[in-house]
This record gives C-alpha cells, sequence and structure tokens, in this order.
C-alpha cells in the first residue's frame, strides 16, 4: 500500500486551532510585565475580552485553565456552608459540584442524565424548593455532551428570584449567543483555547457589581485567584505576557467580525455536521445539541474509543470521545474557533472512511453532501 502524506486536523472541543497570524503574534519578544507598554497591552485585551462577553462589567485574565476561572468564581463568591444550586447533565456540571466541595460549599446538586438539559421551569421548582440557597451554577455548553442550556431564560428565572446566577461558558463562549449585561448574568467563566483561537493558557472571569458585593463578604480562604488581588492589580502575578499579545489581537479579530457573525459562523458549521449525521443514519446524542460541537452516538457493535484512536492514528483527525459515563459510547467533533466549511468536511469525510472500516453500512459521500447542500443554502 502507497504511503500518503500525513496532515494533521483539531477537530475537538480544545484546543482548537490557531491561525498563523495569532502563532506568529505570541513569537513577539517578551517584555517585562510591570512596563507601561505591557499594561496597555492587557488594558486593551481585556476591553476586547469585554466585547466578546458582552459586558461592562469587571472582567480579570488569569494565567490559568478555564477550571482556575471556576474556582475564582466559588471560592470568591460564596462563604463557608452557603447553599447553593448546581445544575449537573455531564462532566463539567460535576466540575462544579466538585469545586463547591472542594470549599466546604453546600451544593444542593439537580441531576440530569448525559446529554440531557434544564428547562427554566426545572430551576424556578429548584429555587422553590431551596429559598435559602444564594445561587445557581450551571454550563452555557456542557463539553461532554454538546448540550446548551437556555440560559436567557433560566437568567430570567433566577433574577426573578433574587438569586444570582454563575455560567460556565467555556467552551459555549463565541459558539452561542451569550449577553452578559443584557441576561442580567452575574459570573461568566470562559478559556482561551475554545472559540477564542488561541492556544490553552488564558481563562477570564468576569464579575456583576452584585456579585462584587458579595465578595467582600466571602470567607474562604484564597491566594492565587484572590479577586481583591486583581481589583488592585489586573497581573497580581506573572502573566502569560506573549498569551496576551495573542489575546488582544484575537480580540480585535473578533471585534472586526461582529459578534453577531461570530455566533453566525459556528450555527451554520454545526447545522451541516447535524445534518450530515442524519444522512449516514446516525443518532445525535444530546436533547438541545449546540453550535460548539457535536455529539454523536456510537452505533451498536463498534467501540467509540477505538474509532476515536483509528480517525487519529490513521488519518490525522483529532476528534474527542466520551467523557465520564459516556466514554467509548460517543464520539464529539468541533466547530469551535479557527474552522471552516472544508473543516466541517474533512470531518465528516473522515467518519464516512473510519466507519466502513469498522463495519458500519453507508454510502460514501451521503454525509458529505448533507453538508455541501447546508453550506449551499447558507450560501457560504
Amino acid at each position: 500500500m502507497a504511503k500518503m502524506i500525513r496532515k494533521n486536523y483539531i477537530l475537538a472541543p480544545g484546543p482548537t486551532p490557531v491561525p498563523t497570524d495569532l502563532l506568529l503574534e505570541g513569537a513577539k519578544e517578551t517584555i517585562h510585565h510591570r512596563t507601561p507598554q505591557f499594561k496597555k497591552i492587557m488594558q486593551e485585551a481585556t476591553e476586547l475580552t469585554k466585547y466578546i462577553f458582552q459586558t461592562k462589567n469587571e472582567l480579570f485574565m488569569l494565567t490559568s485553565s478555564g477550571s482556575g476561572a471556576m474556582e475564582m468564581a466559588v471560592s470568591n463568591l460564596l462563604s463557608t456552608g452557603e447553599k447553593v444550586i448546581v445544575l449537573s447533565a455531564g462532566k463539567f456540571g460535576e466540575r462544579w459540584e466538585a469545586i463547591c466541595k472542594a470549599f466546604k460549599v453546600d451544593a444542593v446538586v439537580i441531576k440530569r442524565e448525559y446529554g440531557q438539559t434544564f428547562t427554566p421551569e426545572m430551576v424556578e421548582k429548584a429555587l422553590d424548593e431551596n429559598p435559602e440557597a444564594t445561587t445557581v451554577f450551571t454550563q452555557l455548553s456542557e463539553t461532554s455532551t454538546g448540550t446548551v442550556m437556555d440560559i436567557e431564560n433560566i437568567a430570567k428565572v433566577v433574577k426573578g428570584k433574587g438569586k444570582l446566577l454563575v455560567v460556565d461558558a467555556i467552551s459555549g463562549l463565541l459558539a452561542e449567543p451569550l449577553k452578559t449585561d443584557e441576561w442580567g448574568i452575574d459570573v461568566v467563566v470562559a478559556g482561551s483555547q475554545k472559540g477564542f483561537m488561541l492556544p490553552p493558557g488564558l481563562a477570564y472571569v468576569c464579575f456583576s457589581e452584585e456579585a462584587l458585593k458579595k465578595v467582600e463578604k466571602s470567607d474562604i480562604t484564597k491566594f492565587y485567584f484572590d479577586v481583591k488581588a486583581y481589583q488592585k492589580n489586573p497581573a497580581p502575578w506573572t502573566p502569560a505576557v506573549n498569551l496576551i499579545y495573542q489575546q488582544k489581537m484575537a480580540g480585535s479579530m473578533l471585534k472586526e467580525e461582529g459578534i453577531e457573525n461570530v455566533w453566525e459562523r459556528h450555527r451554520i458549521l454545526a447545522e451541516a455536521m447535524r445534518s450530515a449525521i442524519k444522512a449516514l443514519n446516525l443518532e445525535l446524542f444530546s436533547d438541545k445539541p449546540g453550535n460548539p460541537l457535536t455529539a454523536v452516538k456510537v452505533p451498536a457493535g463498534i467501540d467509540g474509543t477505538k474509532l476515536v484512536s483509528f480517525l487519529r492514528d490513521e488519518y490525522g483527525i483529532v476528534i474527542a470521545g466520551g467523557q465520564g459515563t459516556m466514554k467509548g459510547n460517543i464520539i464529539r467533533v468541533a466547530h469551535l474557533g479557527y474552522m471552516s466549511k472544508f473543516d466541517t468536511i474533512i470531518a465528516i469525510s473522515g467518519l464516512e472512511m473510519a466507519l466502513k472500516h469498522f463495519g458500519y453500512g453507508l454510502e460514501y459521500g451521503s454525509g458529505v453532501k448533507a453538508a455541501e447542500e447546508v453550506f449551499e443554502r447558507e450560501n457560504v
């Protein structure tokens, strides 16, 4: 058998591909982080990031993964023994629960199965049953399942009850509409390696005025992720200087494109993938599939872990498998960040060939055709 040139494609929900211009921006000379020059870059990067969050609230950039921003939200907003509600229907709902437990917060966990979503009515019921709860924690997009939550209407319920709402938007930001201030969300967290088209290493968290009032009362011990330290100095510890260069450039690129256009770009890619999956007689996993990624049930008789490994090792196509209880049962293909319609076509074509290899009956090109028809209809 002839050997083909191998190219690698990152089509997993983080890290995501990084444009060459952004990679080169990170290769610039590292300057000292206490100079006026860097402080100006940091300020400009922060303001551009606020635009993406659709907020005028205070926003902090952390040198960490998104989980660091989640920890900052819990440890600064709450006090020991305080009762909160955690909406958990996947691996990252479980992470909110684990962080709350680590800081001895009394988390009432409202569980649903992986792939299921929460309605505003469910949230209202949970708040009525736990009137002393002060805060609700949820995801915009549950990365482990591709499920999106109705944050706009959940926010109406939470704010109507006079409670705070904290949203993990790590995979959802930029791929799904999120209007932090307009919807009244109190805390939003995100990370650099998703829709921002950046390498891993930065996290972001914004706090509303109401949330910052609670920060003043928090009795939980913290140090590196202390909001008060960031309020005094936006870079209280040595920041990832070159990543901040890249953050500024990415923010400029995304603002120039326009946030509504960014949301629409992700919607079209996700719709094309979903159409392809249906054409291949495969089943979507999520009750409410979102635009960051598409989760697909692995056909009976095929090992999902082997399918993911085969795509990576034989074709150079990196997608994600299932997490937690879904390991081996689903695959996840992302549409996040620096991806075009041809990335989607590659993912579908590779999936067709891999499924055929494992004995799944399909007609080559049926998924690709369905996706191309979406792109034609959307005129992209």
